[in-house]
């Protein structure tokens, strides 16, 4: 039987019920989230964002109102999305699209908005609304941080498939090897692992939520895998290399991570000793994400392990942060963070050393938050020996 990726209307009835409790708590009429995770969210309807306003309006009352432009009214249908549909001819429009909404609801006394929301459009929403006192409001994206059994559902299916694409990708250098010819740049190997992560979920699901980004990452060897957000290039990985695959894909508009380091041939006493720093450091924090922990304890903790190490000066990010219906989304693991990990949450654990003009080193497991500790989705080996490529 194919996986069903679409979430069902019940799953939306549930998280509209949830923030609408949560407006009774805040003392608002009503909310307006016009960024296009939220919208996707509450509501089912997943988008290309443009410079066509798409918001969605969830009131106190019950009621749930999704402002699209015309052209995408079928689109929005097509996806079943759960909320009443209003529609605006075309933009920028003789007259504000805002305008559309303000009359579809009744006129909210105190509305909260997604801090997202840009400074103009912030704007034209209070002319549309000119009697309603807008505030801003964090209630979305704290209500987001705890996921439903349906979301743990795609998320483990996602980790699956980036599973999957890692193994294809080792085994692409792999053949390359084998074969005795040159190996594969960055680039192919990025649009290799890409291709199979898709093609899998068109082989395997039904009813595919089609995003910007389906499946791929991130793909970069030797000096270049040094810059942790560098982008595939033309350079062709070469014995004696570190690289990278720091993959993902989102399955349902449910995002998972997943990163290893490879060793091309035997590997140098400095390359093991970067590793092992790093992968010791991410087996901590595998072992002490729970809930309880703060997000700031939670970073010092993983962290700390490469610092003790003597490595400190080679960081240059935190240990991870949150994922969902974004790749990046609060809480952060960082020390800035007071938030408390709950049961639920999903984050990523991935701490990386980077070392100019040699190499980077990075590995990454999303994880969900227990009861009981923390559980990878991704599960592909990272012992020194699961890493080296024989050359």
């Amino acid at each position: 039987m194919a996986f069903r990726q679409r979430l069902d209307s019940s799953f939306y009835a549930s998280v509209q019920h949830q923030l609408q409790a949560r407006l009774d708590d805040e003392q608002l009429d009503g909310i307006v989230l016009d960024h296009p995770d939220d919208v996707a969210y509450l509501t089912g309807f997943f988008h290309h964002p443009c410079e066509r306003p798409v918001a969605v309006y969830v009131g106190r009352d019950g009621s749930t109102v999704l402002l699209v432009p015309e052209l995408e009214r079928e689109h929005a249908e097509w996806q079943q999305a759960a909320a009443e549909l209003v529609t605006y001819p075309e933009y920028p429009g003789v007259v504000e699209p805002l305008c559309a909404l303000a009359q579809a609801v009744p006129t909210p006394r105190r509305a909260g908005v997604g801090a997202s929301m840009s400074i103009a459009r912030l704007q034209l929403l209070r002319q549309a609304f000119p009697c309603t006192t807008v505030v801003p409001s964090d209630i979305v994206a704290d209500t987001r941080l705890v996921k439903h059994p349906q979301e743990i559902a795609l998320h483990q299916e996602a980790g699956r498939i980036t599973d999957v694409m890692l193994e294809a990708g080792l085994e692409l250098v792999r053949a390359a090897v084998r074969a005795g010819g040159e190996l594969p740049s960055e680039a192919e190997l990025a649009a290799h692992v890409g291709g199979v992560g898709t093609r899998t979920m068109y082989a395997e699901h039904e009813d595919v939520v089609v995003l910007h980004f389906l499946a791929g990452g991130l793909v970069y060897a030797g000096p270049n895998s040094a810059r942790p957000h560098g982008l595939p290039s033309g350079y062709r990985l070469r014995p004696g290399d570190a690289f990278m695959l720091s993959l993902g894909c989102a399955v349902g508009g449910r995002f998972v991570e997943g990163e290893r380091t490879f060793l091309l041939g035997e590997p140098s006493a400095e390359q093991v000793r970067y590793y092992e720093a790093v992968r010791a450091a991410q087996q901590l924090g595998t072992d002490t994400l729970r809930p309880g922990l703060t997000c700031a304890e939670s970073n010092a903790l993983c962290l700390d392990v490469i610092r003790d190490a003597g490595l400190g000066q080679y960081l240059q990010h935190r240990q991870g942060h949150g994922i969902g219906v974004s790749m990046h989304e609060p809480p952060w693991l960082e020390d800035g963070d007071p938030t408390v990990l709950r049961e639920g949450f999903v984050v990523s654990n991935e701490p990386g050393l980077y070392i100019p003009g040699h190499a980077g080193y990075r590995i990454s497991d999303s994880m969900q938050i227990t009861a009981d500790g923390a559980v990878p989705f991704t599960h592909f080996p990272k012992d020194l020996d699961d890493i080296i490529v024989d050359v």
